[in-house]
């Protein structure tokens, strides 16, 4: 069992592969959305999809001008994952695959598909897809405005797809797990790296000591090196040091072997990672998950809207953490709350200044416009993009088109507080 010292404080996140059963159906749900999208931006779609050996069954509503051949979407998806032979647990070419889709409700339908003339109208127009809390979050932990047990987690998860596929450590299979323990200081801090889990699928016969070697070589010190390296900074908490491998635990496949594993060892479904999702535990979740669903619902672009706001907020220097909530009624453009939350590490000088978490949702109210309307088209959320969110999380990443990504209202928000404070 692992010791803290006094005054220090462990905390865990965990991520896992895309040939995880839920991240299958996470990334099935999302292609079928991606593939609608490009044909009609004006897709309305809720699909689930459910996964159980050698059975894939797709669910849910769509209103859309397009149309998607979903039994090829199933296998097209499991082939990239991984999912080729019966020997891994899983043939894309011979999968069962059920679809039962229904057109959206004309109720829910009434409440965002209101016409409109101008840009102000459709803002003022389209309500909220469902009521709900959403929440962003974000600190200065990691270079990317992410804690850094989740930070690690997720690259963790994704090295161990890539070393796989690119045959690095042949016999890996694509069904997969990773864990990171950090240790925070009394000051809130990451000081030290505790312990390190990799749970992975692979082929029969293999030797868990050799697993265990390669698995350090090739995933586990380049992740270290590329999230805590010199590229990360010189402020203590993304240096190299923190790690030591006399001092941390290292941990492969605890249990022992595993061979068998994606949806023939265990079902799946659907957003059940929301808290891989998002934020590995470190800030709170309105119970929303966010894939096979349009940008018409709120469980997903307030959520984005959440984090791009907490985002700008920390790297505007107002505070080390900072959570966001908005809530919404369904029908209703406007939310219904919006606060901020920075956990009392506001910045000195921010309190030197007499900023509060108060005058910060202010700030945010008005530099934000966080009806669904707005948030979708600043963020430019009627793209295919959402394929790629479906797997190792859909904050922190550096790719373009997570827009919520960027930190361009900075500037706007230190005005728009300094003019509430001097106001």
């Amino acid at each position: 069992m692992s010791m803290t010292k006094k005054n220090t404080r462990l905390i865990t996140s965990e991520s896992v592969t895309e040939g995880h059963p839920d991240k299958v159906c996470d990334q099935i749900s999302d292609a079928i959305l991606d593939e609608l999208l490009k044909q009609d931006p004006a897709s309305h779609v809720a699909v689930e999809t459910c996964a159980t050996t050698g059975q894939f069954f797709v669910f849910g509503e769509v209103t859309s001008e397009g149309y998607v051949n979903i039994n090829k979407v199933v296998r097209d998806t499991l082939k990239r994952i991984g999912y080729t032979s019966s020997e891994v647990g899983l043939d894309a070419d011979s999968t069962g695959v059920m679809v039962s889709i229904d057109e959206q409700s004309p109720e829910i339908n009434a409440g965002v598909s209101r016409a409109a003339t101008t840009k102000e109208e459709h803002y003022a127009s389209q309500g909220a897809g469902d009521q709900g809390i959403m929440f962003g979050y974000a600190c200065d932990e990691t270079k990317v405005f992410m804690p850094l047990p989740i930070e690690l987690a997720h690259r963790l998860a994704e090295r161990l797809a890539w070393v796989r596929k690119n045959g690095v450590v042949p016999h890996l299979r694509p069904d997969g797990k990773t864990q990171v323990t950090v240790e925070y200081g009394d000051d809130g801090r990451p000081i030290r790296i505790d312990t390190i889990l990799i749970s992975t699928q692979h082929d029969p016969g293999i030797s868990q000591s050799l697993l265990r070697d390669q698995l350090r070589e090739n995933v586990v010190d380049p992740v270290l090196a590329q999230v805590l390296g010199q590229e990360g900074g010189d402020s203590p908490e993304t240096r190299l040091d923190m790690v030591d491998h006399d001092s941390y635990r290292f941990l492969v496949n605890p249990t022992g072997s595993f061979v068998l594993g994606g949806p023939a060892a265990d079902a799946g479904l659907t957003g059940r990672k929301i808290i891989v999702d998002t934020y590995g535990g470190l800030g709170h979740h309105g119970g929303g998950a966010f894939s096979g669903k349009d940008p018409s619902k709120v469980d997903r672009s307030a959520a984005y809207a959440a984090r791009w706001v907490a985002k700008n907020l920390v790297a505007a220097g107002f505070a080390h953490k900072v959570e966001v909530q908005i809530a919404y009624a369904i029908g209703v453009a406007e939310p219904v709350s919006i606060n901020v939350d920075t956990f009392g590490t506001l910045a000195f000088a921010a309190r030197q200044a007499g900023v509060t978490d108060a005058a910060l949702a202010q700030a945010v109210e008005a530099v934000f416009d966080l009806r669904p309307a707005a948030i979708i088209d600043q963020l430019d959320l009627l793209r295919p993009i959402y394929s790629k969110t479906a797997a190792y999380g859909h904050f922190g990443r550096s790719d373009q088109n997570f827009t919520w990504e960027e930190t361009n209202r900075v500037e706007e928000l230190r005005s728009a507080v300094h003019d509430l404070i001097a106001g």
